[in-house]
């Protein structure tokens, strides 16, 4: 499948850029992350889209590991929030707080406030405290005290859940989890990469977090990505493939469509789109001269 990059919006020098900060950005993750290319890849996606993802897996296969260390690569501002069941909304949002001093209330903006934004262990926070980054996450603005604060112009929610453990955990609500525009499983590592693993940790790899890229080279990024040209063919696929989610048993045997609960939303349709804007824009390897 083929996905055409429109020459009369993108010129050559700015996907040589692009290129070149992916080819950056995957090369810090691969120098400090072993094996886990399909992840390394979800992040890279989510961050060219400014969206958010979801990461699942065993504890210890480190789903934090490769968000720090994708968030390190940038000079942005990283918040890292604890999910547990007693985390209340203004421990995120922010709150206000009286000064006794002149009398009047002050406002003390959350963790929430940063350009990328970790949420450990989403499904131990309780559904209030989950709600609480909906607004957040769809219209990047929080209210505090009745008024609206602006989120940074980069903002990335990533957020890992453990789904062995039921004990002090919460499923997540359909709608918040309509929020993420990918959810990405971990899977154990093979005998060589565990072994790499342990010489990477004995030479001390994650001492060096220095950023390399600056975040005006990711909003650059991120706009030529939205530029990326995708055909009238193309959309028309994607959105059969949400139609087929809502009237699956017009596709598939009733057996298999009774495993399907939900359909997709219009939001995964758009989610869809751009993440296939970013797919093409990384997998093009010498796009300049195959336009």
């Amino acid at each position: 499948m083929d996905f055409n990059l429109g020459s009369n919006k993108i010129t050559d020098s700015e996907l040589m850029t692009c290129n070149e900060i992916i080819r950056l950005l995957m090369k810090y993750y691969s120098d400090r992350i072993v094996g886990q290319e399909k992840l390394g890849k979800a992040l890279l996606i989510t961050l060219m889209t400014n969206n958010h993802i979801l990461l699942e897996s065993v504890p210890g296969l480190a789903k934090t590991t490769a968000a720090k260390v994708m968030t390190d690569a940038v000079c942005g501002k990283f918040s890292r929030i604890q999910c547990t069941p007693d985390l209340l909304p203004s421990d995120i949002v922010g709150t206000q707080i009286f000064n006794q001093a002149n009398n009047t209330f002050e406002t003390k903006q959350g963790p929430v406030f940063a350009n990328f934004v970790l949420l450990d262990e989403i499904n131990r926070s309780s559904a209030k405290t989950q709600s609480a980054m909906l607004e957040a996450m769809q219209e990047r603005q929080v209210t505090i005290g009745g008024a609206l604060y602006a989120l940074p112009e980069i903002f990335m929610v990533i957020a890992t859940q453990n789904p062995i453990e039921q004990e002090g955990t919460y499923l997540l609500a359909e709608a918040q989890l309509d929020r993420f525009l990918l959810k990405e499983k971990l899977n154990y590592p093979g005998i060589i990469e565990e072994i790499e693993i342990l010489n990477r940790i004995e030479n001390n790899i994650f001492l060096d977090t220095q950023a390399i890229l600056p975040l005006k080279e990711i909003i650059f990024l991120q706009d030529v990505t939205k530029d990326v040209y995708l055909s009238n063919a193309m959309k028309e696929y994607i959105v059969k493939l949400v139609q087929a989610t809502r009237e699956p048993e017009k596709i598939i045997s009733k057996e298999l469509a009774s495993y399907i609960t939900l359909g997709s939303s219009t939001r995964g349709a758009i989610a869809f789109m751009e993440a296939s804007k970013a797919l093409a824009l990384i997998n093009r390897k010498d796009i300049c001269n195959t336009r």
